[in-house]
């Protein structure tokens, strides 16, 4: 079963063990962790033994020094010091739980954080009380996810070069990996702020990223930087990683990413882990209040935040950042209101921009981001909104605006922009903003995904892409400069005109009025008075 589809296909058939004690929309949280833990296991089979006595000899030893010690003996970035093994769990079928459990334990930290945020311990003793447990260890044992072949004896196949013939590579790994995640997040319901990116407008947005750095991306050995503040389950930074990967094999790609969900955080962090990136770039937190990267500056940035989110829980943070640091800290120009925090996030990302360099190496950034029509449009002059716009167009950071189609993600049909932004514009791009409108190009699918029932097929991505890159006016383009976005907002005001004119009608107002007293009056002379209270007097 080598081949990549087979593999996907064997793995999701575990959903027919599933179905009944689990919703759909939660089967990701057992197969999921239970891939990771089936591909550290066999990435880790060679090296057990070195570790088991590395782990004996560093007993004594601080655990920082004896973390290192271990790390070394397994040759990656995790380790474990269990004494079993996948196949060993399926020897003792009464005590499975226990000895999952136990195996979980024996791992370096970082794998441990991974599971505690998949709260797998919880999945376990729920898998076991359904009687599922052991069918479902059994059914992960049955599939070879071994990054080398093995001979008969399970030894590492050796290839007529000497070295080692692979078979599940860490890329090939990450395809099964991301196949599987795009699939259950199609079928779980989230809120529209809380999609799953297409992976076409990913691509896009990777183009754009890119377009203007092609020659340079082609340099042998080159190290570019990528960061992701919203990153999820990881999908723009591995689709960002795979694009660099085909353009130049010998390039050096390292990803960040910071994520709020637990859930969410522990999938991209997982996957980072089974591909054998630096998975401890990956942090879990809210960015605004609690930045898991401070002092990061990368190449490329890249994002799709929620939109609509209420940033309130991170208020008190940001509100003292924005009053004492000023444009020192990251949300000097100013703060949205409350209710949508995605300027917020613009802000964030812009912080962590490289300073131009007019050397040969170019330095600074670019950055694109999803955004529907509010940051576009909401506040007045002089608002937080306004302020943050204005200041992003003075300092000539704004390289263009494309209009997506609506429809375009699983769960909510809003129209959406990418912004693309960089702190070093191309000569004849400096003062000049492009706009393009992009909402006729799409493909309609063939069968529609909750709310996306359009994509952009590999033409629209490359039509789109060549209207951004050409920076010529036409139809679909409109080039603008930076001042024809500044407005100012005036009140107007006139003098009080008041019209004395007598009339037939204001005399019989007049008349009714004065006739008040009179009937008040009578009424007390029966003993009738008005009580005091809210509203009319009554009687």
């Amino acid at each position: 079963m080598n081949n990549f589809s087979e593999k996907v296909s064997f793995i999701w058939g575990v959903a027919d063990l599933l179905r009944g004690d689990y919703k759909q929309s939660e089967y990701g949280r057992v197969i999921l962790p239970f891939i990771v833990l089936r591909r550290l296991d066999q990435v880790l089979s060679p090296s057990r033994e070195a570790v088991w006595e590395a782990d004996a000899r560093s007993r004594h030893l601080p655990e920082a020094l004896r973390e290192k010690m271990l790390m070394k003996a397994a040759g990656c970035g995790f380790y474990n010091t269990s004494r079993l093994d996948f196949p060993k769990l399926l020897a003792d079928p009464d005590n499975v739980a226990a000895n999952l459990t136990g195996f979980l334990h024996g791992f370096s930290a970082n794998v441990r954080d991974i599971m505690e945020r998949f709260r797998f311990e919880v999945q376990i003793t729920r898998l076991d009380n359904a009687n599922l447990l052991f069918l479902v260890a059994r059914k992960f044992v049955e599939i070879d996810l071994h990054p080398f072949q093995r001979n008969p004896d399970g030894s590492v196949h050796m290839g007529p070069d000497g070295q080692p013939e692979p078979n599940v590579t860490n890329h090939e790994m990450g395809y099964i990996f991301e196949e599987l995640i795009r699939r259950f997040s199609e079928q779980s319901n989230e809120t529209a702020g809380e999609h799953f990116t297409p992976r076409e407008v990913i691509r896009f947005m990777v183009n754009l990223l890119f377009a203007e750095d092609d020659e340079a991306l082609h340099q042998p050995g080159i190290v570019r930087k990528m960061y992701d503040p919203a990153c999820g389950t990881g999908g723009m930074l591995s689709v960002a990683e795979d694009y660099l990967a085909r353009l130049n094999p010998q390039a050096r790609f390292q990803v960040y990413g910071q994520e709020l969900n637990d859930e969410s955080y522990a999938i991209c962090k997982a996957d980072m882990l089974v591909k054998g990136q630096a998975a401890d770039n990956i942090k879990c937190g809210n960015s605004f209040s609690a930045d898991g990267l401070p002092g990061l500056k990368v190449d490329y940035l890249i994002s799709n935040p929620p939109f609509g989110v209420d940033w309130s829980k991170a208020e008190r943070a940001v509100r003292d950042e924005h009053e004492h640091r000023g444009f020192a800290g990251r949300f000097g120009p100013g703060l949205p209101r409350k209710n949508d925090g995605s300027l917020l996030f613009l802000l964030h990302m812009l912080s962590k921009m490289k300073a131009p360099d007019p050397g040969p190496n170019g330095g600074g950034s670019r950055l694109a981001i999803v955004f529907n029509g509010s940051p576009l449009f909401t506040g007045s002059a002089d608002s937080g909104e306004s302020n943050i716009r204005r200041w992003i167009i003075e300092n000539d950071w704004l390289e263009a605006i494309v209009a997506l189609p609506d429809q375009m993600f699983y769960n909510t049909g809003i129209s959406t922009y990418i912004w693309l932004l960089t702190n070093r514009k191309a000569p004849e791009r400096r003062g000049k903003i492009q706009l393009i409108n992009g909402v006729s190009h799409f493909r309609e699918m063939r069968k529609s995904l909750g709310d996306k029932r359009k994509e952009l097929g590999p033409e629209d991505i490359d039509t789109l892409t060549r209207l951004c890159v050409d920076f010529q006016e036409g139809p679909e383009v409109k080039l603008f400069d930076n001042a024809d976005f500044g407005f100012h907002r005036i009140t107007v005001e006139r003098p009080l005109k008041l019209n004395f004119q007598p009339s037939p009608e204001r005399v019989l107002v007049q008349q009714k009025t004065e006739f008040c007293p009179v009937v008040f009056s009578g009424l007390e002379s029966h003993g009738l008075r008005p009580r005091s209270g809210p509203g009319r007097p009554s009687w």
